[in-house]
This record gives structure tokens, C-alpha cells and sequence, in this order.
């Protein structure tokens, strides 16, 4: 599949997307409750889930992460291709 470059820069630039992306990473396959509960206490941000949400809604449009619903809960997890393939390009 082919991202938007600029998409993928755009959602990287901003450091709580940045978080989320570590957060997926160390655990994938979380609830927008669960990802709100770990950044508010793990990394001590002020940030309610409605803004979290924005913030999934630039990295889900650059393709870094995807929501399944799974029962009455939309679980969120993290994508690595967009970043595995922009970086083949200029690694190899």
C-alpha cells in the first residue's frame, strides 16, 4: 500500500502522537479508555479521551494506527508498515 508521506510527518510531529505510538507499541490492542488511563498515568498528561481521539483521527488517516470494533468496544492498534516503508526507501 502506498501513505501519504506528508500524513505520516504530519501525525509524527506532534509529541503526545508520539506517546500514543509508544504506548501501542508497548502494548497493543487498546480501548480508547485503557490508552487514556496509561498516558495519564504513566507519562502524568492533562489530556481527556476526546482529545486523545483527535489525535488517533491524524494517526488512523496516516495508516500508523487502525480501530477494529471488537464486541461494544473499538480497540485501537498500531501499524508499523507506513513507517517500515518510508524508511526502506531511503535505508536500502
Amino acid at each position: 500500500m502506498n501513505w501519504d508521506k506528508d500524513a505520516i510527518f504530519k501525525a509524527l510531529s506532534d509529541s503526545t502522537r508520539r506517546l500514543i505510538l509508544d504506548e501501542l507499541s508497548d502494548r497493543n490492542e487498546q480501548t480508547l479508555y485503557e490508552l487514556t488511563v496509561r498516558l495519564i498515568t504513566k507519562h502524568n498528561l492533562s489530556i481527556s479521551r476526546q482529545a486523545i481521539a483527535k489525535h488517533l483521527s491524524v494517526l488512523e488517516d496516516a495508516g500508523l494506527v487502525i480501530s477494529k470494533r471488537k464486541g461494544k468496544y473499538r480497540v485501537i492498534f498500531f501499524n508499523n508498515e507506513p513507517l517500515r516503508n518510508l524508511l526502506k526507501r531511503w535505508i536500502e
